[in-house]
């Protein structure tokens, strides 16, 4: 049996609370699956450099947790997961306006003891 939480732990105040509570309820050999992004390493290609700057910042703050992705792999290895591997992919967005943003997506698999 699996566990998937999908982009919840940058919401959260403790998510180390809630990996050692997903732990305990997670059988064992089972599988956790992370995935979120990265709020405060979004890339924006603009002429304005700090106004972009500005604004990706103002984004990040409105989240509780906007670095907790690229925290995954402690969060779990210090809840006692184990076989923890983490993957970060970078999603591309352009339009017709040839506008760029690359927003990192980390993803990270651990197994309970």
């Amino acid at each position: 049996m699996s566990s998937c939480p999908h982009q919840v732990f940058h919401e959260l105040v403790d998510p180390a609370r809630a990996l050692a509570e997903a732990r305990r309820v997670l059988a064992p050999r089972g599988r956790i699956v992370l995935t979120g992004q990265d709020w405060d390493a979004v890339v924006v290609d603009s002429e304005d450099h700090l106004l972009t700057r500005t604004l990706i910042h103002a984004r990040a703050d409105l989240v509780v947790g906007p670095r907790t992705a690229r925290r995954y792999r402690n969060l779990l290895l210090d809840t006692g997961f184990v076989d923890v591997t983490v993957t970060v992919h970078t999603t591309v967005l352009t339009d017709a306006d040839r506008i760029l943003v690359a927003i990192p997506m980390f993803t990270a698999a651990a197994t309970r003891t």
